[in-house]
């Protein structure tokens, strides 16, 4: 008798989000609309999930949503001059949401929950001022303030939340109003609970608990009360996927926890949860991941510094390049992107990448066999303002994205064997058979003699980014061939005739500042 036969379960697509803003995006209130129109194209282009710019009622009408007012208000009520936010209605909100539920697109929250900006009324507390580089440590005594403090939301009232924010719901402020003197003074009194305990928060700074604006306290029943009610409220408000949570080092790992176990056991399995933990100490990253049981996931961020820093040193060590990350230690756990908000030209966070080393970061992070890349709006769509700058990648970053989605699978190979040229090649699977060869120079032209099976012997392969100066390659006999690379550039190679080739001569609309 003959072996039974295996049924072989298909190969999981790549996934791939977007972040989908830039600080620049101006604030015209169109924002929902312009990312709605663009979501069934993303989606061809091989975007699955987007992460949304944090849309409650920020504490002015230009606020990019981290200068927090309102948790409860998406842009629904009359607060803070304005109903609609810097990105647009909620109406325009719930329609960006179902367009991309029906385009199977899913949709990632950015969470603000660490402080409120733009109280409403002035309270009197008691304080200490702390020192800026260790907040244990009390530089006056204790003395009464006048602080921004009262929240009443007086336009949207009790709906959704009967909850008015008071002094004694914040652990600390950055203003005094009686003297307008900025420091970051310490709240006191009976009803307060001080910094976060050790270890809930990160040790930068003796306690990192405040970053900035009225500094919620989470050891206050209230606090955790009325925070916990509001992220079942807004996934029964908008069909959302999952959550980017705002400076995770800053507020209690404690509460983090109870909200993540409370939205899987209201909505079940299967959300997705990432926190922006931004600094450049892999063991610190780790130790938050240990602390949240390692169902979560964070930002790579000394990945975007390696890439930062081999983009601007003259023929700098490409092997070197996940050296000390995420990717490399904790893959299940790491995003992967290239540049962001805060990373941006002229934010405070700034990690310049050189514009030629744009497509070289994206398809190490789009092309490999590890982490869940993330692609940057300002990336694909160009930056506003002030400093304009257009898309980079010379406009082919959505091919690099495509690539992923059609052709990165199966096991991986490394040739990370010369300082300036290296090279992977993905052999596919048996469903998505395909696979890719990839060579990227941070020096001169660059070549690489890869294998990719003798199942590939006597196929021609050309590179879908059309860079290459050499037009096809001729896979050999043994399954090997030479493939190239131009000058401080990347090729990726595929079959000429492999399915959805034809995809990459189709353009990509990059100007999603027409008219909405």
């Amino acid at each position: 008798m003959g072996e039974p036969l295996v049924q072989q379960e298909p190969t999981p697509e790549n996934m791939t989000m977007m972040q989908g803003f830039e600080w620049y995006v101006p604030a015209d209130q169109k924002h929902w609309i312009r990312l709605e129109k663009h979501i069934p194209q993303l989606k061809q282009w091989g975007i699955d999930n987007i992460w949304v710019p944090p849309g409650c009622k920020a504490s002015s009408k230009e606020g990019n949503g981290y200068d927090i007012y309102d948790l409860y208000d998406l842009g629904e009520f009359d607060q803070k001059g304005t109903t609609a936010t810097k990105w647009g209605s909620k109406q325009d909100l719930v329609k960006l949401c179902n367009t991309a539920k029906e385009n199977n697109v899913g949709i990632y929250w950015d969470a603000v929950l660490n402080h409120k900006m733009g109280g409403d009324h002035k309270e009197k507390c008691q304080v200490v001022e702390v020192d800026p580089d260790n907040r244990n440590k009390a530089i006056s005594d204790q003395y009464e303030i006048a602080a921004w403090v009262g929240f009443d939301f007086p336009g949207r009232g009790d709906k959704y939340s009967k909850l008015k924010y008071h002094w004694y719901h914040f652990s600390g402020v950055d203003f005094n109003a009686d003297n307008n003197k900025r420091a970051i003074y310490q709240i006191k009194g009976d009803q307060s609970m001080g910094w976060a305990k050790a270890g809930d928060v990160d040790g930068e700074k003796g306690n990192y608990d405040f970053l900035m604006g009225s500094d919620l306290d989470y050891a206050h029943p209230e606090v955790a009360g009325d925070v916990l009610a509001w992220g079942k409220w807004i996934a029964n408000e908008i069909p959302i996927k999952g959550m980017r949570f705002d400076a995770v080092k800053h507020f209690s790992v404690e509460f983090l926890q109870k909200l993540i176990r409370e939205m899987d056991e209201t909505f079940g399995p299967g959300w997705f949860f990432v926190g922006e933990f931004w600094k450049d100490s892999l063991a610190d990253m780790r130790n938050y991941l240990d602390n949240m049981g390692h169902k979560f996931s964070l930002f790579d961020a000394p990945l975007v510094y390696n890439f930062s820093e081999i983009s601007r040193g003259n023929g700098a060590d490409l092997r070197k390049v996940f050296d000390e990350t995420l990717v490399q230690s904790d893959p299940i756990s790491a995003v992967t992107l290239v540049m962001n908000h805060d990373t941006q030209p002229y934010q405070a966070l700034e990690a310049p990448i050189e514009g030629w080393f744009k497509p070289l970061a994206y398809s190490l992070i789009l092309l490999r066999d590890r982490g869940y890349p993330c692609v940057w709006y300002g990336d694909l769509y160009g930056i506003k303002g002030e400093h304009p700058f257009p898309p980079s990648c010379g406009g082919a970053l959505p091919k690099i994205m495509l690539a992923r989605k059609l052709y990165a699978y199966g096991k991986q190979a490394d040739y990370f064997d010369y300082e300036t040229c290296i090279g992977w090649v993905r052999y596919g699977t048996w469903d998505r058979p395909f696979g890719c060869a990839v060579v990227i120079s941070n020096a001169g032209p660059g070549t690489k003699r890869m294998h990719v099976g003798e199942m590939h012997a006597g196929e021609v392969w050309t590179d879908v980014l059309g860079w290459s100066e050499q037009k096809e390659i001729v896979i050999g006999d043994d399954g090997f061939a030479e493939f190239r690379c131009g000058q401080t550039s990347v090729s990726i190679w595929v079959n000429k005739d492999a399915e959805g080739r034809d995809r990459f001569s189709q353009d990509f609309d990059s100007n999603i500042y027409e008219e909405a």
